[in-house]
């Protein structure tokens, strides 16, 4: 048998999870290339400081600032940097290059995947990107691949472990947000900065990924509806658990038909009510999981590790190890599918079922008024609890009594109960909206 020479990987970014793919690739690189069917020879990092202090301690030769020369001596180019630059110029030249490239980038993929689909495809290269979502949890090659022959027909998960972890701690241990924010902050979940995860901008990336994969479309970012966790109460919490429900942040990305009967696809990310029975319920501190729908393979779901620097790092070896295999074997890369080029709806055409909360004026005929509202638009009440809020009799000059409304809805379109909740507002016997949750899964 004729051996096949060493494939030569650059890895750019020495972080938590680079420092953890040179470990361990080096480490395990007899095993990696019985795997592989070749050697896997990392031939240099690039870092922006070469004493900066690593989790990992690296050999100090294979340490660079020189990135572009390093790339050009490559077979696989592993950008492990993160942010769009000088990621984003450092893919294409190594792409332009003929060399393939595994990224566990998703702000990088969501803003600028079909141009980097475009350049690997022009020069027969390969992007891999197993590590851009959902960590350690195989998602993207089962969607690309496995799939492939299949029909998907939503895609829902929690894929932002620190929201998972706040309101999971929420959920289980009464904290308030701010307390539980607090505590992953201090265990190294939540950034300095948690603005990307809380607001649901990480999960909104990563649902742009998952949409375009799954539907064979390109997803632009700004086609994501995104919400964030900031406006979730603890009291929506433990109201939501005596319903039967848990607060998850979901990224759901389905096929939808519109009012003109034409098909296309959506993406959305928001604090969503998961019924207890449900398997995205069961997901608990930190963990990610993804729940698939197809026609054919019908329900599946992946679950696992969504961050971690050992973690990550196996989904990017999983990747180096296939990226070596086609350099042993031969052939074009696996280009991107976007043959369907479905059309990009408006969260306005989902349909879902609704949980509204009102605060409102305890008065005779209050709930008759509110009913009235609702079937105006077309959107039908399934449940109703109320509680007082305060007295039922007032005095001379008191403020009026109140009480709360929790209406818990059928399948409505978005844009009915958009309309339902505005003229919500204004009536006068409505104090506030207090919020709104869709429910999924059920």
């Amino acid at each position: 048998m004729i051996e096949y020479r060493n494939v030569r990987v650059a890895l750019l970014g020495a972080g938590s999870v680079g420092s953890q793919v040179a470990r361990l690739l080096l480490e395990q690189s007899d095993e990696l290339a019985g795997r592989a069917g070749a050697g896997l020879e990392l031939t240099g990092i690039a870092v922006r400081d070469l004493d900066a202090t690593r989790d990992v301690d690296l050999p100090r030769e294979l340490l660079t600032t020189d990135a572009e020369s390093l790339i050009l001596g490559a077979d696989i180019v592993v950008e492990l940097i993160g942010g769009i630059e000088p990621a984003r110029s450092l893919v294409l030249k190594a792409l332009n290059s003929g060399a393939d490239v595994i990224t566990g980038n998703k702000a990088l993929l969501a803003s600028h995947g079909p141009e980097l689909f475009r350049a690997a495809e022009q020069v027969g290269a390969q992007l891999y990107y197993e590590a851009a979502v959902a960590g350690a949890i195989p998602i993207i090659r089962p969607l690309r691949e496995s799939l492939a022959g299949d029909t998907v027909e939503r895609v829902m998960g929690i894929v932002n472990g620190t929201t998972n972890f706040i309101l999971d701690r929420m959920d289980t241990l009464g904290e308030s947000l701010d307390d539980a924010l607090a505590y992953a902050t201090e265990l190294g979940y939540a950034e300095a900065d948690p603005t990307a995860d809380i607001e649901g901008y990480d999960a909104a990336q990563k649902a742009t990924i998952l949409a375009s994969l799954a539907f064979h479309t390109s997803v632009p970012l700004v086609a994501v509806h995104r919400e964030g966790i900031t406006g979730v109460t603890h009291e929506q919490v433990v109201a939501a658990r005596k319903a039967g429900y848990v607060v998850k942040l979901l990224a759901i990305c389905e096929r939808l038909v519109d009012d003109e009967g034409v098909a296309g696809v959506s993406a959305r990310v928001h604090p969503s009510l998961v019924p207890l029975g449900h398997p995205l319920a069961a997901v608990h501190g930190a963990k990610n999981a993804v729940f698939v729908e197809a026609q054919a393979a019908g329900d599946l779901m992946f679950y696992g590790a969504g961050a971690g620097g050992v973690e990550t790092a196996s989904a990017v070896l999983g990747d180096l190890v296939s990226a070596a295999r086609r350099h042993v074997i031969g052939g074009p890369g696996l280009a991107e599918s976007n043959h369907a080029d479905l059309r990009i709806l408006p969260i306005g055409t989902v349909t879902t079922r609704y949980q509204i909360t009102l605060d409102v004026t305890d008065q005779p005929g209050v709930l008759a008024t509110v009913a009235g509202i609702l079937s105006h638009h077309g959107v039908s009440v399934e449940t109703v609890q109320q509680t007082s809020g305060s007295q039922s009799v007032t005095g001379p000059g008191e403020a009026p009594a109140t009480a709360t409304l929790i209406i818990g809805t059928h399948r409505a379109r978005e844009a009915s109960l958009a309309a339902t909740v505005a003229d919500l507002t204004t009536a006068p016997v409505v104090n506030s909206v207090t919020s709104v949750l869709r429910v999924e899964g059920a």
